[in-house]
């Protein structure tokens, strides 16, 4: 099983470090995080299975980085902490997104309960791993594989990575990719889509395994020479 892995962001050094040394002991590694600042930060370049958050922090509050975790549509689970105790309160974390809320001061074993609870929630919804071509991609863990190798990712060449590997070597089109990768907001006449692709097939490395279809659009490469592509042409 693999290990589960948190961010807690707490402002108070000692409490801080006294969460992520208990949940040590119960095999959960934490990151920690001080501010907002920093645990936007984290939360951009990492994949967390859930979010301890400190309503009350320096820079962006806790509730800013829920809203922030929300609109990524990575569906982290989030677990609030306030010092606060009424039920508005409560509320108004719920509604920002929060699954669980915890009072302080609280003991380390609650925290512990319902970290788990939240990772076993998360896994009866837990979208299956998908292998193609030797990729590996793992959209819970947001991670991916090829040929027993991870690639690290960003957030927007995942996105388009998954719709391709989904297409099982179908071709997709830029404007498909640009309607299921990115906002609605998206200026249909960019080339993020061509940029972004380029970008992903040079981080998955040689052979290219992903194709351009001239004109039509892009796909995953699944037969044995994947150099047989256009190359990086976009």
């Amino acid at each position: 099983m693999a290990i589960m892995r948190v961010l807690v962001v707490e402002d108070e050094p000692l409490m801080a470090a006294a969460i992520r040394d208990g949940l040590r002991l119960e095999a959960i590694a934490a990151d920690l995080a001080g501010d907002g600042d920093t645990a936007l930060e984290l939360l951009s370049i990492n994949s967390y299975d859930i979010a301890v958050l400190d309503r009350d922090v320096p820079g962006p509050s806790g509730d800013e980085i829920a809203k922030s975790i929300v609109a990524s549509g990575t569906g982290t689970p989030i677990l609030m902490l306030t010092a606060a105790d009424r039920l508005d309160d409560k509320a108004s974390g719920f509604e920002l997104g929060a699954d669980d809320y915890l009072t302080k001061p609280f003991e380390l074993r609650e925290l512990v309960l319902r970290l788990r609870a939240l990772d076993r929630r998360r896994s009866l919804n837990r979208p299956p791993v998908r292998e193609l071509a030797g990729l590996r991609l793992d959209p819970f863990r947001r991670e991916v594989y090829r040929d027993g190798r991870y690639v690290a990712l960003t957030r927007k060449q995942f996105a388009v990575l998954e719709v391709l590997v989904a297409a099982e070597g179908g071709v997709v089109s830029a404007e498909e990719l640009l309607e299921r990768a990115w906002d609605e907001n998206a200026d249909p006449f960019t080339n993020a889509v061509r940029i972004t692709v380029s970008a992903l097939r040079k981080r998955l490395g040689e052979p290219w395994i992903i194709s351009t279809v001239l004109g039509v659009g892009y796909r995953i490469d699944t037969t044995s020479d994947s150099e047989g592509g256009s190359g990086d042409r976009g």
